[in-house]
């Protein structure tokens, strides 16, 4: 999904199916997170059975938030909507 907020800036959000299942592991992917400075805000719903990641950014590569994650040992994988 996109989202203009004017000519120059435009936000993205961004849906992962992961496997980041407690608290822990999300303290854990809010460590990761925070080293990409486009990332405006992201949260990872718990409840949902696909433990969805939704990022809203700018300028973010869905490849690049997956490679990050697989890195530090979560599945993470863009989901078509």
């Amino acid at each position: 999904m996109v989202i203009r907020l004017n000519r120059q800036k435009v936000m993205e959000i961004l849906v992962f199916k992961t496997n980041v299942t407690t608290k822990k592991k999300v303290s854990k992917v809010s460590a990761l997170l925070t080293s990409f400075p486009s990332i405006q805000q992201w949260n990872v719903d718990l409840d949902d059975c696909d433990k969805v990641l939704r990022v809203v950014a700018t300028d973010l590569q869905p490849g690049s938030v997956e490679t990050l994650l697989h890195t530090a040992g979560f599945n993470c994988q863009e989901l078509d909507y």
